[in-house]
């Protein structure tokens, strides 16, 4: 089934969005991005709307926005590794010929401070951590004005130590890093086990990648929400090769189940293990919105391999393909995709992954609970 050609279009004709080629196939982490935004995106609005003061040394008072005096302004930045990682606890220390004593604060989780109601001048941020070098930077601060210290980049002391990190110390840190992901639920509900927030992460062994597929397929969320998707096919008629009543039913929902066991069996462990890639969205949290943006959307054809080097994403794109084709085989003959129309249904498929990790970059952290946040130690 393809589109018509372009012109006038009947929007009362247009079937619903479940009949298209391709919709029945989705993959688990699809289908989660999907319900995500129906149940989700509200949520964020009232999150946000109810979000805590800005930090630094000087918060607002509950409910109101700090007021500027006339002869004073706000001083920001962001404290960073120099590998983009975010630093949280760190102390800055701001100075200023106009003021008696120093304003302290301590960064974020998100690795960023504010001074308000500073003094203008001249001033002096010390940024201190231990087992980094102390940094300072000067700077004039007008009336009114905001001054962003942007990213500042804390280093650390140099050692004439020598860490070696053996194999079997570093599975240890990723069977660590799965067990943190294990616990990453979105809203406390949603399973959101293939994002890694710790951006200390190390690769995972083969061992993991179909330790942590598996744990996903066998979620029981992972069955609830195939089940959700069975019965709005089943009331539809989506399928009509299956029939109705309880064995069409079981039929479509073995069918969805199906999808999302092959493509994470698939497109988290067997390629990512063969390709020596890592299946997993690495959150990058810093930077400017347009760079974190280009970064996520980038992520749907890219990804890290075990070597943590940026690389083509064979698994997931050849991942997508083969469940497709694997996927004609249990699928009513009258619904079974063409060639040109499983890799027309990939190219849609990358379209839907760069929505989700837009959505994973920028809104999905704030509602998981008890994810890992990167802190200077």
């Amino acid at each position: 089934m393809g589109w018509e050609s372009p012109g006038a279009v009947d929007l009362a004709q247009v079937p619903p969005w479940h009949t298209y080629p391709g919709i029945g196939r989705w993959r688990l982490h699809e289908k989660l991005a999907l319900l995500s935004v129906i149940l989700v995106f509200p949520s964020a609005l009232l999150a946000q709307a109810t979000s805590a003061d800005p930090p630094g040394s000087h918060p607002a008072s509950s409910g109101s926005v700090p007021s500027l005096s006339a002869q004073s302004g706000i001083v920001q930045g962001v404290v960073t590794g120099k590998d983009g990682e975010v630093y949280e606890g760190v102390r800055i220390e701001l100075t200023s010929a106009e003021m008696q004593t120093p304003l302290v604060a301590q960064t974020n989780s998100e690795g960023e401070f504010t001074f308000v109601n500073v003094p203008a001048g001249a001033f002096t941020l010390t940024i201190s951590s231990d087992g980094f070098s102390t940094q300072t930077l000067s700077g004039l601060l007008k009336p009114g004005e905001t001054f962003d210290a942007e990213n500042i980049v804390l280093l650390m002391k140099e050692t004439t130590s020598v860490v070696r990190v053996s194999a079997s110390e570093q599975e240890v840190l990723a069977e660590e890093q799965i067990h943190v992901e294990e616990t990453q639920r979105v809203l406390g509900v949603l399973p959101n086990f293939y994002v890694i927030y710790d951006h200390n992460a190390v690769p995972l062994t083969t061992r993991q990648k179909y330790s942590l597929a598996w744990r996903s397929n066998i979620d029981p969320f992972t069955f609830l929400l195939n089940g959700a998707f069975a019965g709005v096919e089943q009331a539809d008629n989506t399928f009509a090769g299956y029939g109705q009543g309880a064995q069409g039913y079981a039929k479509r929902f073995g069918a969805n189940y199906a999808d999302t066991f092959i493509s994470t069996e698939i497109g988290g462990a067997i390629l990512p293990s063969l390709f020596k890639q890592d299946p997993r969205y690495f959150y990058k949290g810093t930077g400017t919105v347009r760079a974190r943006a280009a970064y996520a959307i980038a992520n749907a054809v890219i990804c890290k391999g075990d070597n943590m080097r940026w690389q083509f994403n064979y698994s997931g794109i050849l991942g997508g393909l083969a469940a497709g084709g694997i996927s004609n085989l249990y699928y009513p003959a009258s619904d079974r995709s063409g060639i040109s129309l499983t890799f027309e249904n990939l190219a849609i498929g990358l379209g839907e992954s760069a929505v989700q990790n837009l959505f994973q970059e920028f809104l999905v952290k704030k509602l998981t609970p008890g994810t890992r946040k990167a802190a200077a130690q």
